[in-house]
Parts: structure tokens; sequence; C-alpha cells
């Protein structure tokens, strides 16, 4: 562990450890499964892509793509390159981790990034089925810190910056007259 790195994050590391307390066998395999799950945002991906399918649900999947992608150029691209904040699992590795050891950077987490921007864009466009696919998000973050991988600011800070993402892109596709893909829903 390195210590500077340990004495700023006190209490982001008291909130990680007292979730490694609450591991069973049971918790250990679902979080397994819901992390993978947002791997690359292939679910939301793959959701998006279902919506796509039918016209009445096109413009919610087309919003959740480009949503996602200016979340993936923002985000992955951009913030998490430019403060290159280490991982837990990184900075403590007496944790054994469930799931690989990721190797970019920790802020901001991209797996709440890529769920809430999705997450909100269909709530946006459908209040019921919005409001699972933000419970299954907030699920997906939650996994991230059982797993050791992101700290609670990462997290935090993924799951806003997907909200202020999914907003402006659905004001954009509510208002832009020259929105190029209109024509296709």
């Amino acid at each position: 562990m390195i210590g500077g790195e340990r004495k700023t994050m006190n209490w982001e590391f008291d909130i990680l450890y007292s979730l490694q307390n609450i591991h069973n066998s049971v918790l250990d395999k679902i979080m397994i499964i819901v992390s993978k799950m947002g791997n690359a945002g292939m679910f939301w991906i793959g959701l998006a892509c279902v919506l796509l399918i039918s016209k009445k649900t096109r413009k919610c999947g087309i919003q959740m793509l480009v949503a996602m992608v200016i979340a993936l150029i923002i985000g992955n691209g951009i913030i998490k390159n430019s403060v290159r904040r280490m991982r837990p699992c990184w900075i403590d590795d007496s944790v054994k981790l469930l799931i690989k050891n990721p190797k970019d950077f920790s802020f901001p987490s991209g797996h709440s990034l890529n769920g809430m921007v999705s997450a909100v864009t269909i709530y946006l466009n459908n209040k019921k089925y919005g409001l699972v696919a933000i419970a299954f998000a907030l699920l997906i973050a939650f996994s991230r810190l059982y797993n050791f991988v992101h700290f609670p600011t990462d997290v935090l800070c993924g799951l806003l910056l997907g909200i202020i993402i999914a907003i402006i892109t659905n004001e954009y596709f509510k208002r832009s007259k020259k929105n190029p893909f209109r024509k296709l829903y």
C-alpha cells in the first residue's frame, strides 16, 4: 500500500473494508455476475440494440447509443486518462479480488457512468422501465465497490456524470432541429 494515497482516502477505504465484511458465497457469485454484465457496457449496448428494432422504442435506443459514446469519450477517454487515479486494489493488494484486476485507471467508474447514462436515458423515455434500469445501474455500481475495484467517489462521480450526459443528450434529441438521427425514428 502506498502511504500517501491511503492517508488521503481513509474514509473511502473504511467503506470498502466494511463491504468486505459482508461477503458470502451467494453474494460473491451475484456481484461477480452483476459486475461482468457492466463490462464494456455490453448489457446496455445489447439493450439499446434491442430497442432499435421497434419504431416505438427506436428513439430511446439511438439516444442510449449516442449518450454512451459521449460518456465513453468524456469519462473513459478524457477524465480517466487525465486524472489517472489508482484503483483501491492497486493500492492495497491484500484484498482478494473476485474479478479480474482492471488495467485502466479508476476515476470515474466506467461501469457506473455507462449504467447510469443508459438507465436515465431509458427513464426519460419511459418512467416505469427507467426505474428498473436505474435500480440495475445502481446494483452494477455497488458491485464495483463490493469487488474492491473502485473508490466510492469513483462510483458517485460516474453516476452523476451519467445523469448529466443523459439529460443533455435527451434535451438535444427533444429540441434540436438539426438532429441527424431524427429521420430514423
